[in-house]
């Protein structure tokens, strides 16, 4: 039975943090809090910060590792200008359709997208895969990642040529079912957090609004401000110093997101890329899914009180799972299979799992349970079947484990970009909900 005192919660979520994954043990006080990270001896920053602009301000477009050979690789992370550069470059090269999200971050900064495949033109309900990276900012390799692997696809298209990615190869066929699905992109959704981590080699989590604070606690999470059980999560409860703002959506990043899948209102897959855990966590991540009582949902309050614990059986004396309907579990575990699959022959000898992402930790206000959540607070809005793909392992002998070596960077853009592959052509196999009117 959920009877539980408010210790024995911080004792259950210090343990579930011992994982690998976007939150490090070290910033887990005992007391279930967030510490600031203190900077490790070492001076090793990992794959170093490129300089310049590669792309020419956009007249050069980029072509990811899936596209050149095996024996191909980069030496240099992509930095923040570099990044919308290479969106630029995309467009002119290409001639694909860029967008920007209609809120300013904190700094000023604009989060800027494109969309890729479909039908093409102006239908927004073609596009029906969205892929996010970087909401993290020392998560690096993110935004490359999607940069490369949206570059591979578009090179590959127009030379009527394959991919290659690992041991796993992909037919120029292969490669237009994939295009067919219609994808919204955003490789840099965090652009203050990253350009200040990429300059302070600080293990820079959140954005840069002061709002929470001041120096190391200034900044919101925004992978916890998304509008699904934004203050009721234990997580939230007990380690409030994750910082997850004044309301859910406070985040310009946050409403961006939102107003991605309020335009293009047909997605129905949806993956929000992080590192390091080697893992793809498919919904939910606020409780243990359970198939049998529709009344245990995020959205019947009188739960409020004991979800988020993991140690009990669903409908058994108190017990709480979080509802999804067993047509719905198929698919998000069928697709997080074949993204495994093709993780592992992607990135060589990295062993990639797939599981529910409250079996990591307990989390709330995050992106993929919102996008996924949708439809059950709206039943007018699409089903989105979302994912955290956790790519890498870490790098401890860097400066912060998030920060890859040269060799695990490479391996993470072939695991990545096979890995997208398999979700596109699953999406299409799986289905990708009804027709378009355009």
């Amino acid at each position: 039975m959920k009877s539980f005192s408010v210790a024995s919660l911080v004792g259950l979520l210090a343990l579930s943090a011992t994982s690998s994954a976007c939150l490090l043990p070290e910033e887990r006080e005992n007391d279930g809090h967030i510490r600031a990270i203190r900077g490790r001896q070492s001076r090793n920053n990992g794959t170093p910060i490129g300089t310049g602009d590669r792309f020419s301000g956009g007249g050069v477009a980029p072509q990811g590792l899936g596209s050149q050979g095996s024996n191909t690789s980069f030496s240099t992370i992509l930095n923040v200008n570099e990044i919308a550069s290479g969106l630029k470059g995309l467009a002119s090269i290409y001639g694909i359709e860029t967008f920007t999200t209609p809120y300013k971050t904190y700094q000023g900064a604009s989060i800027q997208g494109a969309v890729v495949g479909g039908s093409g033109g102006q239908c927004k309900e073609a596009y029906r895969v969205f892929l996010n990276g970087n909401i993290h900012a020392r998560e690096r390799g993110s935004a490359d990642n999607v940069l490369f692997f949206i570059s591979d696809l578009l090179y590959a298209n127009k030379t009527n040529a394959g991919l290659t990615y690992g041991s796993k190869t992909y037919t120029a066929a292969q490669v237009q079912t994939a295009l067919s699905a219609g994808i919204v992109f955003i490789p840099l959704s965090n652009p203050d957090g990253v350009a200040y981590d990429q300059s302070s080699n600080s293990c820079w989590r959140k954005n840069r609004n002061p709002a929470s604070g001041t120096g190391s606690t200034s900044g919101i999470d925004l992978n916890r401000n998304f509008d699904f059980l934004w203050d009721f999560n234990p997580e939230v409860r007990l380690e409030r110093a994750t910082y997850h703002g004044t309301s859910a959506f406070s985040e310009p990043e946050t409403r961006g997101l939102k107003w991605v899948l309020d335009t293009y209102a047909k997605i129905r897959w949806y993956v929000d890329l992080h590192s390091y855990a080697g893992d793809v966590l498919y919904s939910w991540g606020s409780d243990e899914n359970q198939s049998r009582y529709p009344s245990m949902t995020f959205q019947n309050s009188s739960f409020d009180s004991v979800r988020g614990i993991l140690s009990d059986t669903p409908g058994t004396r108190g017990g709480y799972g979080e509802y999804i309907p067993a047509a719905e579990l198929t698919a998000q575990t069928t697709a997080a299979t074949r993204m495994v699959s093709g993780l592992n022959a992607g990135g060589g000898s990295r062993y990639y799992t797939a599981m529910q992402s409250s079996d990591l930790y307990p989390t709330s206000g995050a992106s993929d349970d919102y996008a996924y959540s949708r439809h059950f607070a709206d039943p007018s809005l699409n089903l989105v079947h979302s994912y955290t793909i956790e790519f890498s392992q870490g790098n401890n002998a860097a400066s912060c484990p998030f920060y890859p070596t040269v060799a695990q960077y490479n391996a993470n853009i072939r695991a990545v970009g096979a890995g997208f592959m398999e979700l596109l052509l699953a999406a299409v196999e799986l289905g990708l909900g009804d027709e378009t009117t355009c």
